[in-house]
Protein backbone atom coordinates (compact mmCIF):
# COMPACT_ATOMS: atom_id res chain seq x y z
CA UNK A 1 0.00 0.00 0.00
CA UNK A 2 1.04 3.60 -0.59
CA UNK A 3 1.61 5.75 2.48
CA UNK A 4 -1.46 7.87 3.32
CA UNK A 5 -0.52 11.49 2.48
CA UNK A 6 -1.13 14.35 4.90
CA UNK A 7 -4.39 16.20 4.14
CA UNK A 8 -3.69 19.38 2.19
CA UNK A 9 -0.29 18.19 1.00
CA UNK A 10 0.71 18.07 -2.66
CA UNK A 11 0.59 14.28 -2.48
CA UNK A 12 -3.01 14.40 -1.18
CA UNK A 13 -3.99 16.81 -3.96
CA UNK A 14 -2.43 14.47 -6.52
CA UNK A 15 -4.36 11.54 -5.07
CA UNK A 16 -7.64 13.49 -5.24
CA UNK A 17 -6.87 14.45 -8.83
CA UNK A 18 -6.24 10.82 -9.73
CA UNK A 19 -9.63 9.95 -8.22
CA UNK A 20 -11.29 12.61 -10.39
CA UNK A 21 -9.56 11.20 -13.45
CA UNK A 22 -11.46 7.94 -12.94
CA UNK A 23 -14.66 9.72 -13.97
CA UNK A 24 -12.91 11.18 -17.01
CA UNK A 25 -11.70 7.77 -18.06
CA UNK A 26 -15.10 6.13 -17.58
CA UNK A 27 -16.81 8.87 -19.60
CA UNK A 28 -14.44 8.62 -22.56
CA UNK A 29 -13.75 4.88 -22.60
CA UNK A 30 -17.12 3.16 -22.98
CA UNK A 31 -17.27 -0.60 -22.89
CA UNK A 32 -16.88 -2.16 -26.30
CA UNK A 33 -20.04 -3.61 -27.81
CA UNK A 34 -19.68 -7.43 -27.82
CA UNK A 35 -21.35 -7.47 -31.25
CA UNK A 36 -18.25 -5.77 -32.69
CA UNK A 37 -16.24 -8.92 -32.08
CA UNK A 38 -18.58 -10.94 -34.27
CA UNK A 39 -18.90 -8.19 -36.88
CA UNK A 40 -15.15 -7.99 -37.41
CA UNK A 41 -14.56 -11.72 -36.80
CA UNK A 42 -12.26 -11.02 -33.86
CA UNK A 43 -11.15 -14.13 -32.02
CA UNK A 44 -11.24 -13.02 -28.40
CA UNK A 45 -8.51 -14.52 -26.27
CA UNK A 46 -6.97 -15.83 -29.51
CA UNK A 47 -9.61 -18.56 -29.45
CA UNK A 48 -11.83 -19.86 -32.20
CA UNK A 49 -15.61 -19.95 -31.81
CA UNK A 50 -15.47 -23.59 -30.65
CA UNK A 51 -13.01 -22.74 -27.86
CA UNK A 52 -9.91 -24.11 -29.58
CA UNK A 53 -6.84 -21.90 -29.72
CA UNK A 54 -5.90 -19.92 -32.80
CA UNK A 55 -2.93 -21.61 -34.44
CA UNK A 56 -0.07 -19.17 -33.87
CA UNK A 57 3.06 -21.29 -34.16
CA UNK A 58 4.71 -24.67 -34.35
CA UNK A 59 6.63 -26.39 -31.57
CA UNK A 60 8.48 -29.62 -30.91
CA UNK A 61 8.59 -29.15 -27.14
CA UNK A 62 5.24 -30.02 -25.59
CA UNK A 63 1.76 -31.09 -26.57
CA UNK A 64 -1.55 -31.12 -24.73
CA UNK A 65 -4.34 -33.38 -25.97
CA UNK A 66 -7.85 -33.37 -24.55
CA UNK A 67 -10.06 -33.96 -27.57
CA UNK A 68 -9.97 -34.88 -31.24
CA UNK A 69 -11.76 -33.44 -34.25
CA UNK A 70 -14.25 -35.59 -36.13
CA UNK A 71 -16.42 -34.22 -38.95
CA UNK A 72 -15.47 -30.72 -37.85
CA UNK A 73 -16.65 -31.27 -34.26
CA UNK A 74 -14.67 -31.58 -31.03
CA UNK A 75 -14.95 -35.01 -29.50
CA UNK A 76 -13.94 -35.28 -25.80
CA UNK A 77 -11.06 -37.62 -24.98
CA UNK A 78 -8.90 -38.56 -22.02
CA UNK A 79 -6.21 -35.97 -21.47
CA UNK A 80 -2.60 -36.57 -22.43
CA UNK A 81 0.43 -34.39 -21.69
CA UNK A 82 3.40 -35.05 -23.95
CA UNK A 83 6.99 -33.84 -23.48
CA UNK A 84 9.12 -34.03 -26.65
CA UNK A 85 6.95 -36.88 -27.94
CA UNK A 86 6.93 -38.86 -24.67
CA UNK A 87 3.73 -39.28 -22.67
CA UNK A 88 4.39 -37.71 -19.27
CA UNK A 89 2.71 -40.63 -17.48
CA UNK A 90 5.17 -43.00 -19.15
CA UNK A 91 8.05 -40.68 -18.27
CA UNK A 92 7.02 -40.55 -14.60
CA UNK A 93 6.41 -44.28 -14.46
CA UNK A 94 9.91 -44.84 -15.82
CA UNK A 95 11.95 -42.88 -13.30
CA UNK A 96 9.71 -43.68 -10.34
CA UNK A 97 9.97 -47.42 -11.03
CA UNK A 98 13.75 -47.02 -10.74
CA UNK A 99 13.48 -45.06 -7.48
CA UNK A 100 14.97 -41.88 -8.99
CA UNK A 101 14.08 -38.21 -8.90
CA UNK A 102 12.80 -37.11 -12.28
CA UNK A 103 12.81 -33.34 -12.56
CA UNK A 104 16.42 -33.01 -13.71
CA UNK A 105 15.89 -35.73 -16.31
CA UNK A 106 12.70 -33.97 -17.47
CA UNK A 107 14.54 -30.65 -17.70
CA UNK A 108 17.22 -32.22 -19.89
CA UNK A 109 14.55 -33.76 -22.14
CA UNK A 110 12.65 -30.49 -22.59
CA UNK A 111 15.73 -28.35 -23.17
CA UNK A 112 17.68 -30.67 -25.45
CA UNK A 113 15.02 -32.83 -27.08
CA UNK A 114 16.23 -36.26 -25.94
CA UNK A 115 16.44 -38.31 -22.76
CA UNK A 116 19.94 -38.16 -21.25
CA UNK A 117 22.23 -41.13 -20.87
CA UNK A 118 23.39 -41.92 -17.33
CA UNK A 119 26.65 -40.01 -17.81
CA UNK A 120 24.87 -37.04 -19.43
CA UNK A 121 22.39 -36.87 -16.55
CA UNK A 122 25.19 -36.98 -13.97
CA UNK A 123 27.04 -34.18 -15.76
CA UNK A 124 23.81 -32.17 -16.06
CA UNK A 125 23.19 -32.57 -12.32
CA UNK A 126 26.72 -31.32 -11.59
CA UNK A 127 26.23 -28.31 -13.87
CA UNK A 128 22.96 -27.33 -12.14
CA UNK A 129 24.60 -27.74 -8.74
CA UNK A 130 27.50 -25.48 -9.75
CA UNK A 131 25.08 -22.80 -11.02
CA UNK A 132 22.72 -22.78 -8.00
CA UNK A 133 24.54 -20.24 -5.81
CA UNK A 134 23.31 -16.71 -6.40
CA UNK A 135 25.81 -14.01 -7.45
CA UNK A 136 27.84 -12.43 -4.69
CA UNK A 137 25.75 -10.02 -2.55
CA UNK A 138 22.66 -10.69 -4.70
CA UNK A 139 20.50 -11.76 -1.75
CA UNK A 140 21.61 -8.76 0.33
CA UNK A 141 21.17 -6.16 -2.42
CA UNK A 142 18.20 -7.44 -4.42
CA UNK A 143 16.13 -9.34 -1.85
CA UNK A 144 16.84 -8.16 1.70
CA UNK A 145 17.09 -4.46 0.83
CA UNK A 146 13.80 -4.54 -1.10
CA UNK A 147 11.61 -7.25 0.45
CA UNK A 148 8.03 -7.71 -0.67
CA UNK A 149 4.87 -9.49 0.38
CA UNK A 150 4.33 -11.17 -2.98
CA UNK A 151 6.98 -13.75 -3.88
CA UNK A 152 6.05 -13.83 -7.57
CA UNK A 153 6.73 -10.10 -7.85
CA UNK A 154 10.06 -10.62 -6.11
CA UNK A 155 10.91 -13.45 -8.48
CA UNK A 156 10.15 -11.37 -11.57
CA UNK A 157 12.21 -8.47 -10.22
CA UNK A 158 15.15 -10.68 -9.31
CA UNK A 159 15.20 -12.32 -12.74
CA UNK A 160 15.39 -8.88 -14.35
CA UNK A 161 18.15 -7.93 -11.90
CA UNK A 162 20.27 -10.95 -12.88
CA UNK A 163 20.87 -9.14 -16.18
CA UNK A 164 23.07 -6.68 -14.27
CA UNK A 165 25.14 -9.50 -12.77
CA UNK A 166 25.72 -11.22 -16.11
CA UNK A 167 28.95 -10.31 -17.96
CA UNK A 168 27.30 -11.25 -21.29
CA UNK A 169 23.53 -10.77 -20.96
CA UNK A 170 22.76 -9.88 -24.58
CA UNK A 171 24.58 -12.09 -27.14
CA UNK A 172 22.13 -14.74 -28.35
CA UNK A 173 24.60 -17.43 -29.31
CA UNK A 174 23.39 -20.94 -28.57
CA UNK A 175 26.08 -21.44 -25.90
CA UNK A 176 25.16 -18.18 -24.18
CA UNK A 177 21.43 -18.89 -24.22
CA UNK A 178 22.01 -22.34 -22.75
CA UNK A 179 24.22 -20.87 -20.04
CA UNK A 180 21.47 -18.38 -19.18
CA UNK A 181 18.77 -21.06 -19.23
CA UNK A 182 20.60 -23.49 -16.96
CA UNK A 183 21.47 -20.71 -14.51
CA UNK A 184 17.83 -19.56 -14.34
CA UNK A 185 16.57 -23.10 -13.76
CA UNK A 186 19.20 -23.69 -11.07
CA UNK A 187 18.86 -20.35 -9.26
CA UNK A 188 15.09 -19.95 -9.26
CA UNK A 189 14.52 -22.10 -6.11
CA UNK A 190 17.08 -20.09 -4.13
CA UNK A 191 15.56 -16.78 -5.23
CA UNK A 192 12.12 -18.00 -4.14
CA UNK A 193 13.40 -19.39 -0.82
CA UNK A 194 15.32 -16.24 0.08
CA UNK A 195 12.44 -13.97 -1.00
CA UNK A 196 10.12 -15.97 1.24
CA UNK A 197 12.55 -15.75 4.14
CA UNK A 198 12.71 -11.96 3.72
CA UNK A 199 8.92 -11.72 3.56
CA UNK A 200 8.55 -13.69 6.79
CA UNK A 201 11.19 -11.59 8.53
CA UNK A 202 10.15 -8.09 7.45
CA UNK A 203 6.37 -8.50 7.19
CA UNK A 204 5.50 -11.42 9.52
CA UNK A 205 7.98 -10.53 12.31
CA UNK A 206 9.66 -13.94 12.15
CA UNK A 207 13.32 -14.77 12.52
CA UNK A 208 15.43 -14.61 9.36
CA UNK A 209 16.76 -17.96 8.12
CA UNK A 210 18.81 -18.01 4.90
CA UNK A 211 20.10 -21.36 3.70
CA UNK A 212 22.59 -22.00 0.93
CA UNK A 213 22.09 -24.67 -1.73
CA UNK A 214 23.64 -28.05 -0.99
CA UNK A 215 25.69 -30.20 -3.32
CA UNK A 216 24.39 -33.72 -3.77
CA UNK A 217 20.73 -32.78 -3.25
CA UNK A 218 18.16 -32.87 -6.03
CA UNK A 219 16.13 -29.87 -7.23
CA UNK A 220 13.21 -30.79 -4.95
CA UNK A 221 15.43 -31.67 -1.98
CA UNK A 222 17.32 -28.39 -2.21
CA UNK A 223 14.10 -26.40 -2.14
CA UNK A 224 12.71 -28.21 0.90
CA UNK A 225 16.11 -27.81 2.59
CA UNK A 226 16.10 -24.08 1.85
CA UNK A 227 12.61 -23.18 3.10
CA UNK A 228 12.65 -25.13 6.37
CA UNK A 229 14.30 -23.70 9.47
CA UNK A 230 15.74 -27.05 10.47
CA UNK A 231 16.46 -28.18 6.88
CA UNK A 232 14.60 -31.45 7.55
CA UNK A 233 12.40 -33.33 5.08
CA UNK A 234 11.50 -36.94 4.37
CA UNK A 235 12.31 -38.89 1.18
CA UNK A 236 8.54 -39.23 0.56
CA UNK A 237 8.07 -35.45 0.72
CA UNK A 238 10.94 -34.83 -1.69
CA UNK A 239 9.66 -37.41 -4.18
CA UNK A 240 6.14 -35.96 -4.14
CA UNK A 241 7.46 -32.44 -4.69
CA UNK A 242 9.67 -33.78 -7.49
CA UNK A 243 6.54 -35.27 -9.11
CA UNK A 244 4.78 -31.89 -8.87
CA UNK A 245 7.75 -30.21 -10.55
CA UNK A 246 7.72 -32.70 -13.43
CA UNK A 247 3.99 -32.22 -13.99
CA UNK A 248 4.32 -28.43 -14.02
CA UNK A 249 7.45 -28.21 -16.18
CA UNK A 250 5.73 -27.68 -19.53
CA UNK A 251 2.27 -27.30 -21.06
CA UNK A 252 2.67 -26.40 -24.72
CA UNK A 253 3.49 -23.14 -26.46
CA UNK A 254 -0.04 -21.76 -26.34
CA UNK A 255 -0.41 -21.35 -22.59
CA UNK A 256 -0.46 -17.73 -21.46
CA UNK A 257 2.98 -17.52 -19.83
CA UNK A 258 4.86 -19.53 -22.47
CA UNK A 259 3.24 -17.41 -25.17
CA UNK A 260 4.23 -14.23 -23.29
CA UNK A 261 7.81 -15.50 -23.24
CA UNK A 262 7.69 -16.24 -26.96
CA UNK A 263 6.16 -12.83 -27.77
CA UNK A 264 9.02 -11.00 -26.04
CA UNK A 265 11.63 -13.37 -27.44
CA UNK A 266 10.32 -12.80 -30.97
CA UNK A 267 11.14 -9.09 -30.53
CA UNK A 268 14.80 -9.95 -29.96
CA UNK A 269 14.95 -8.92 -26.31
CA UNK A 270 17.17 -10.65 -23.74
CA UNK A 271 16.25 -13.83 -21.87
CA UNK A 272 15.85 -12.06 -18.52
CA UNK A 273 13.18 -9.70 -19.87
CA UNK A 274 11.36 -12.54 -21.64
CA UNK A 275 11.34 -14.88 -18.62
CA UNK A 276 10.32 -12.08 -16.25
CA UNK A 277 7.29 -11.46 -18.48
CA UNK A 278 6.38 -15.14 -18.23
CA UNK A 279 6.56 -14.93 -14.43
CA UNK A 280 4.19 -11.95 -14.50
CA UNK A 281 1.74 -13.87 -16.66
CA UNK A 282 1.86 -16.97 -14.46
CA UNK A 283 1.09 -14.89 -11.37
CA UNK A 284 -2.43 -14.16 -12.61
CA UNK A 285 -5.36 -15.99 -10.94
CA UNK A 286 -6.57 -17.08 -14.39
CA UNK A 287 -3.26 -18.90 -14.90
CA UNK A 288 -0.78 -20.15 -12.30
CA UNK A 289 -2.31 -18.15 -9.46
CA UNK A 290 -5.40 -20.37 -9.63
CA UNK A 291 -3.93 -22.82 -7.12
CA UNK A 292 -4.16 -20.16 -4.40
CA UNK A 293 -7.72 -19.35 -5.43
CA UNK A 294 -8.62 -23.04 -5.07
CA UNK A 295 -7.40 -23.08 -1.47
CA UNK A 296 -9.26 -19.83 -0.77
CA UNK A 297 -12.43 -21.39 -2.24
CA UNK A 298 -12.15 -24.40 0.05
CA UNK A 299 -11.88 -22.11 3.06
CA UNK A 300 -15.21 -20.59 2.05
CA UNK A 301 -16.69 -24.07 1.57
CA UNK A 302 -15.51 -25.29 4.98
CA UNK A 303 -17.09 -22.22 6.60
CA UNK A 304 -20.34 -22.46 4.62
CA UNK A 305 -20.95 -26.21 4.66
CA UNK A 306 -20.92 -27.65 8.22
CA UNK A 307 -21.24 -31.26 7.04
CA UNK A 308 -18.82 -31.85 4.16
CA UNK A 309 -20.22 -35.34 3.60
CA UNK A 310 -23.69 -34.01 2.72
CA UNK A 311 -23.65 -33.84 -1.09
CA UNK A 312 -26.91 -31.89 -1.21
CA UNK A 313 -25.67 -29.11 1.07
CA UNK A 314 -22.33 -29.03 -0.74
CA UNK A 315 -24.12 -28.73 -4.09
CA UNK A 316 -26.29 -25.89 -2.73
CA UNK A 317 -23.21 -23.98 -1.63
CA UNK A 318 -21.51 -24.52 -5.00
CA UNK A 319 -24.62 -23.06 -6.65
CA UNK A 320 -24.23 -20.01 -4.40
CA UNK A 321 -20.65 -19.68 -5.63
CA UNK A 322 -21.88 -19.84 -9.22
CA UNK A 323 -24.52 -17.18 -8.51
CA UNK A 324 -21.82 -14.93 -6.98
CA UNK A 325 -23.52 -15.17 -3.59
CA UNK A 326 -20.59 -16.92 -1.89
CA UNK A 327 -16.84 -17.35 -2.19
CA UNK A 328 -14.94 -14.50 -3.81
CA UNK A 329 -18.08 -13.47 -5.75
CA UNK A 330 -16.44 -14.26 -9.11
CA UNK A 331 -18.91 -17.01 -9.99
CA UNK A 332 -16.03 -19.39 -10.63
CA UNK A 333 -15.54 -22.85 -9.15
CA UNK A 334 -11.75 -22.84 -9.19
CA UNK A 335 -9.91 -26.00 -10.17
CA UNK A 336 -12.67 -27.21 -12.49
CA UNK A 337 -12.55 -27.09 -16.27
CA UNK A 338 -9.75 -26.49 -18.72
CA UNK A 339 -9.35 -24.91 -22.15
CA UNK A 340 -8.13 -28.19 -23.67
CA UNK A 341 -8.71 -31.10 -21.29
CA UNK A 342 -12.25 -32.46 -21.40
CA UNK A 343 -12.60 -35.90 -19.81
CA UNK A 344 -9.47 -35.76 -17.64
CA UNK A 345 -6.35 -33.76 -16.84
CA UNK A 346 -3.47 -36.26 -16.48
CA UNK A 347 -1.72 -33.96 -14.02
CA UNK A 348 -4.75 -33.84 -11.73
CA UNK A 349 -5.19 -37.60 -12.02
CA UNK A 350 -1.62 -38.30 -10.89
CA UNK A 351 -1.63 -35.71 -8.10
CA UNK A 352 -4.96 -37.04 -6.81
CA UNK A 353 -3.52 -40.55 -6.62
CA UNK A 354 -0.46 -39.52 -4.60
CA UNK A 355 -2.36 -36.96 -2.53
CA UNK A 356 -4.82 -39.65 -1.43
CA UNK A 357 -2.00 -41.87 -0.25
CA UNK A 358 -0.24 -39.10 1.70
CA UNK A 359 -3.50 -37.73 3.14
CA UNK A 360 -4.00 -41.02 5.01
CA UNK A 361 -0.60 -40.78 6.71
CA UNK A 362 -1.13 -37.07 7.55
CA UNK A 363 -4.63 -37.54 8.99
CA UNK A 364 -6.22 -35.33 6.32
CA UNK A 365 -8.55 -37.86 4.71
CA UNK A 366 -11.64 -35.67 5.32
CA UNK A 367 -10.16 -32.74 3.40
CA UNK A 368 -9.18 -35.07 0.58
CA UNK A 369 -12.74 -36.45 0.46
CA UNK A 370 -14.12 -32.89 0.32
CA UNK A 371 -11.95 -32.06 -2.69
CA UNK A 372 -13.00 -35.31 -4.35
CA UNK A 373 -16.65 -34.47 -3.71
CA UNK A 374 -16.27 -31.02 -5.31
CA UNK A 375 -14.64 -32.69 -8.31
CA UNK A 376 -17.57 -35.12 -8.57
CA UNK A 377 -20.41 -32.63 -8.05
CA UNK A 378 -19.14 -29.48 -9.79
CA UNK A 379 -19.59 -30.47 -13.47
CA UNK A 380 -23.37 -30.76 -13.08
CA UNK A 381 -23.54 -27.50 -11.09
CA UNK A 382 -21.53 -25.60 -13.71
CA UNK A 383 -23.49 -27.05 -16.63
CA UNK A 384 -26.80 -26.01 -15.04
CA UNK A 385 -25.98 -22.38 -15.78
CA UNK A 386 -24.42 -22.54 -19.25
CA UNK A 387 -26.03 -22.56 -22.65
CA UNK A 388 -24.00 -25.44 -24.05
CA UNK A 389 -23.26 -28.15 -21.43
CA UNK A 390 -19.92 -29.85 -21.96
CA UNK A 391 -17.68 -32.39 -20.26
CA UNK A 392 -15.75 -30.86 -17.38
CA UNK A 393 -12.86 -32.32 -15.44
CA UNK A 394 -10.71 -31.27 -12.52
CA UNK A 395 -7.58 -29.43 -13.59
CA UNK A 396 -4.19 -29.58 -11.90
CA UNK A 397 -4.97 -26.65 -9.60
CA UNK A 398 -7.70 -28.55 -7.77
CA UNK A 399 -5.15 -30.91 -6.21
CA UNK A 400 -1.78 -29.12 -6.42
CA UNK A 401 -2.52 -26.73 -3.57
CA UNK A 402 -3.69 -29.61 -1.37
CA UNK A 403 -0.50 -31.52 -2.16
CA UNK A 404 1.58 -28.51 -1.12
CA UNK A 405 -0.47 -28.25 2.06
CA UNK A 406 0.29 -31.91 2.78
CA UNK A 407 3.97 -31.04 2.33
CA UNK A 408 3.64 -28.17 4.85
CA UNK A 409 4.56 -25.65 2.17
CA UNK A 410 3.16 -22.16 2.89
CA UNK A 411 0.45 -20.87 0.57
CA UNK A 412 2.57 -17.89 -0.51
CA UNK A 413 4.86 -20.38 -2.26
CA UNK A 414 2.25 -22.30 -4.29
CA UNK A 415 2.49 -20.19 -7.45
CA UNK A 416 6.27 -19.63 -7.11
CA UNK A 417 6.64 -23.43 -7.04
CA UNK A 418 4.77 -23.53 -10.34
CA UNK A 419 7.18 -20.92 -11.72
CA UNK A 420 10.22 -22.87 -10.51
CA UNK A 421 9.10 -25.90 -12.49
CA UNK A 422 7.84 -24.01 -15.55
CA UNK A 423 11.17 -22.17 -15.86
CA UNK A 424 12.35 -25.18 -17.87
CA UNK A 425 9.46 -24.99 -20.32
CA UNK A 426 9.82 -21.23 -20.73
CA UNK A 427 13.53 -21.51 -21.49
CA UNK A 428 12.88 -24.30 -23.99
CA UNK A 429 10.26 -22.19 -25.79
CA UNK A 430 12.54 -19.17 -25.66
CA UNK A 431 15.32 -21.04 -27.44
CA UNK A 432 12.95 -22.52 -30.01
CA UNK A 433 11.65 -19.03 -30.77
CA UNK A 434 15.11 -17.44 -30.98
CA UNK A 435 16.87 -20.12 -33.01
CA UNK A 436 14.11 -21.06 -35.45
CA UNK A 437 14.98 -19.16 -38.64
CA UNK A 438 11.36 -19.19 -39.82
CA UNK A 439 9.99 -17.25 -36.85
CA UNK A 440 9.01 -13.59 -37.07
CA UNK A 441 8.13 -10.94 -34.53
CA UNK A 442 4.70 -11.77 -33.12
CA UNK A 443 2.36 -8.92 -33.98
CA UNK A 444 -1.39 -9.64 -34.04
CA UNK A 445 -3.88 -7.02 -35.25
CA UNK A 446 -6.49 -5.05 -33.33
CA UNK A 447 -9.46 -3.44 -35.10
CA UNK A 448 -9.69 0.26 -34.22
CA UNK A 449 -13.32 1.35 -33.64
CA UNK A 450 -12.90 4.85 -32.18
CA UNK A 451 -14.88 7.49 -34.12
CA UNK A 452 -12.97 10.17 -36.01
CA UNK A 453 -12.84 13.62 -34.36
CA UNK A 454 -11.35 16.99 -35.10
CA UNK A 455 -8.68 18.61 -32.97
CA UNK A 456 -10.11 21.28 -30.63
CA UNK A 457 -7.88 24.23 -29.55
CA UNK A 458 -7.11 24.26 -25.83
CA UNK A 459 -9.18 27.39 -25.00
CA UNK A 460 -12.27 25.96 -26.73
CA UNK A 461 -12.39 22.68 -24.80
CA UNK A 462 -15.05 22.10 -22.15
Amino acid sequence: MYDVPDPGSEAARAQDFIQSLCAVYEKNNRQLDPALYERFEVKRGLRNADGTGVMAGITQIGNVQGYYIEDGERVPAKGRLIYRGINVEELIGGFMSEGRFGFEETAYLLLFGALPTRSQLEEFDRALSALRPLPQNFTEDMILKAPGRDIMNRLGRCILALYCYDPEPEPTTLANELRHALALVARCPMIVAHSYAAKRHYFDNESLYLHRSQEGLSFAENFLYAIRHDNQFTPEEARLLDLCMVLHAEHGGGNNSAFACRVLSSAGTDIYAAISAAVGALKGPRHGGANKKVMEMFRYIREGVPDWRDDRKLADFLRKIRRREAGDRSGLIYGMGHAIYTLSDPRAKLLKQFAGELAETKGMEEEFQLISAVERISPDIINESVRDPRPLCANVDLYSGFVYKLLDIPEELYTPLFAMARMVGWCAHRMEEVFNPGNRIIRPAYKAVARRRDFVPLDQRH
